[in-house]
């Protein structure tokens, strides 16, 4: 029976083991033989261009974040005329995800195929690699992968690895353009982007390291191939975290557009749970009863206002409160901006102020209507999508919690806003130092 036939005879979508292949195996993930042994040598394409005409019809989206399509990525660079660069971001500085740091932990080298061989295909002639400074740990492991791969000759391009300063924005294309030309890990504003203007001020392609993994199978087993896996308009599989109300958290790979209560189901979602966030700390919440029939795919997700983001799915645990949570995460956000604009400087905190006297029940009786006022003037007016995620956080809270929302206004918080040591925090905020520092 085919992909095709199955679905049609009501089959759901699951897990897959695409990029996931041999995470449990005991061989150390830097030994090149082991890669080779799973996935076949670096393939050689017959033309530049081929890579980025199998992507295009394989569908394949950015598994950053914002799902942009990466064959037109591909494309809008290699059309420019002076030589590219390519980066591959694995900054991974969304706390609720674990994804990327997994995948640069068990399958580096596929990583590093990928971005070679979009390196080949849109002209570059150099490839970063941007991880978190702060890991050391991962640098180490990834500089043995890459002197692994120097020795045996298998890169026709050179890779640099990079470890960046710390904090949230980082993570932004525009931020590792920045630090990579010698400037501070802030965003920036556009245009020009970087597939215009970035290292260098030549043209870059950048984009996330899951997707450079997924660039690299499809090269070696094509596009038909990629799609046999996930829906015709959310192809390919995904790596997704799931944590909270779970017995099984952690990274999991499945087909993109699994619905998100199957999602929740492979990880041993706890009954009682009624909402979950949705892409990560830029993502928003929802009722759990409304979310759980859709599909992880950008198109199904709008209805109730979210994305697949980060892959990041956090079922709240039924004794768990999303009004304390989210303040939490709002105060974290407020002091991760780059602190270059008004939006970041005065509206973040003063929205993370709101939010926390909201959730200790202290609320006066003017917060709602200064709440949505501050959140409307904030929104789409930052440099860049910082503020805007945050609001879209707050957003979402108080509507899916607007019942817990209206209790704590009137001074009735719930028990864990009065005594929090009954529960540890369920969304994990890391402890400072903040925005730039390793």
């Amino acid at each position: 029976m085919t992909v095709t036939e199955w679905r049609r005879a009501g089959g759901q979508l699951g897990s897959v083991a695409r990029l996931t292949v041999g995470w449990r195996d005991p061989s150390p993930p830097a030994l090149l033989r082991t890669h080779t042994d799973r996935y076949g040598p670096l393939p050689s394409p017959a033309r530049a261009s081929a890579l980025t005409e199998a992507v295009t019809a394989a569908g394949l989206t950015g598994r950053g974040g914002a799902g942009f399509p990466t064959g037109v990525k591909m494309q809008a660079v290699a059309v420019q005329r002076r030589t590219a660069v390519v980066v591959a971001n694995g900054m991974d500085s969304e706390p609720a995800s674990e994804k990327d740091e997994a995948l640069l932990a068990r399958a580096p080298h596929l990583v590093v195929d990928g971005a070679v061989l979009a390196a080949i295909a849109v002209g570059a002639d150099e490839v970063h690699l941007a991880v978190p400074g702060a890991r050391s740990w991962l640098i180490g492991s990834l500089q043995r992968v890459l002197a692994a791969r120097a020795a045996a000759g298998v890169d026709p391009v050179a890779v640099q690895l990079h470890g960046l300063p710390g904090g949230y924005v980082t993570s932004s294309e525009t931020a590792i353009v920045q630090w990579l030309n010698g400037g501070p890990a802030k965003p920036t504003a556009v245009p020009p982007r970087p597939f215009q203007r970035g290292v260098g001020r030549r043209p870059t392609l950048i984009s996330n390291v899951e997707t450079f993994a997924h660039v690299a199978l499809i090269a070696r087993f094509g596009p038909a191939w990629f799609r046999q896996a996930g829906l015709p308009q959310a192809p390919g599989s995904m790596l997704i975290t799931l944590s909270g109300a779970v017995a099984s958290p952690g990274v999991h790979e499945i087909e993109a557009g699994t619905t998100i209560g199957a999602a929740l189901a492979m990880g041993g979602a706890e009954r009682g749970s009624r909402s979950v966030l949705i892409g990560g700390y830029f993502g928003s919440w929802a009722d759990l009863i409304d979310a759980a029939p859709l599909p992880l795919a950008a198109g199904s997700l709008r209805q109730v206002g979210a994305a697949p983001g980060a892959g990041v799915l956090c079922a709240l645990p039924a004794d768990a409160c999303g009004i304390t949570e989210t303040a939490r995460v709002l105060g974290w956000l407020a002091g991760q901006s780059a602190q270059q604009c008004g939006p970041c400087l005065f509206g973040l905190p003063a929205i993370a102020g709101d939010f926390g006297q909201l959730a200790l029940g202290r609320a006066d009786a003017a917060l709602f209507e200064r709440l949505h006022r501050r959140l409307g003037t904030v929104a789409g007016r930052g440099a860049c999508s910082h503020p805007d995620g945050a609001v879209r956080l707050a957003r979402s809270a108080l509507s899916v919690f607007a019942a817990d929302a209206r209790a704590h206004a009137a001074g009735r918080p719930c028990l864990h806003a009065r005594s929090p040591e009954l529960r540890p925090p369920v969304l994990p905020v890391p402890s400072p130092p903040a925005y730039g520092s390793q």
